[in-house]
């Protein structure tokens, strides 16, 4: 299975240093990224492989979310088939 995550905040140091252990700490591999930085902006997209999640999908997306909360982000994470059925209405 795959998903998506969204990622964006304040451009600083070490952001995806640290959402990337975050993931790994999940069991989510990495297997894309775009990033960008608009202005002070920090703007990320990741494409996972959450076959070998240690948590359910639902509490993975939750915890992503406030794991975003508590360092300034915004972080969302959805099943890939949502995503793209997001995009074809």
């Amino acid at each position: 299975m795959k998903a998506v995550v969204t990622v964006v905040g304040k451009d600083t140091i070490g952001i995806f240093a640290k959402v990337s252990t975050y993931l790994a700490g999940c069991g989510a591999n990495i297997i894309g990224v775009s990033q960008t930085i608009l202005d002070d902006m920090f703007v990320m997209i990741m494409s996972l492989d959450v076959d070998r999640l240690t948590l359910p999908f639902g509490e993975f997306a939750d915890g992503i979310r406030a794991y975003g909360e508590e360092n300034a982000l915004v972080i969302h994470a959805m099943h890939e088939d949502i995503f793209h059925s997001m995009h074809r209405i």
